[in-house]
């Protein structure tokens, strides 16, 4: 009877324990990578990485920080409501041609703490005129 009641007592601390750590806010990314693919020099640079909280508490954007000044990302400081959609906007800087390759570091209160999203493309300069 005492090991039934331990294991009885063992399996339900592990219940709740997972239960627990399933708790709270949850970010959920429709991507992380954004590729601009090949866009011309002067281009717009602006695109969104979208997510959703799916947990059961606010969810709170504390940073997004680029890998370089030539990206801006740009968040809501509000926090995002479970079952809620949210954003951050990231603007490349389209006047220097070549490769891109960049990163945002989204620091939040979810349970991962921190987010990698990715930008990546190729920008072309000026198309050459026949003379």
């Amino acid at each position: 009877m005492k090991n039934l009641i331990l294991a009885f007592s063992v399996l339900t601390s592990f219940f709740f324990s997972a239960q627990a750590q399933e708790a709270g806010p949850q970010i959920t990314w429709d991507a992380t990578v954004v590729d601009y693919g090949n866009i011309q020099q002067g281009a717009d640079g602006v695109r969104e990485f979208t997510f959703t909280n799916t947990g059961n508490a606010p969810l709170i954007i504390n940073s997004a920080t680029a890998s370089c000044g030539c990206t801006i990302p740009n968040f809501s400081k509000e926090p995002i409501m479970p079952g809620q959609k949210g954003s951050i906007s990231v603007k490349y800087n389209t006047n220097t041609i070549g490769a891109i390759n960049k990163q945002v570091t989204v620091v939040s209160n979810a349970p991962s703490g921190t987010d990698i999203l990715r930008i990546k493309g190729n920008v072309e300069g000026p198309a050459v005129q026949p003379e």
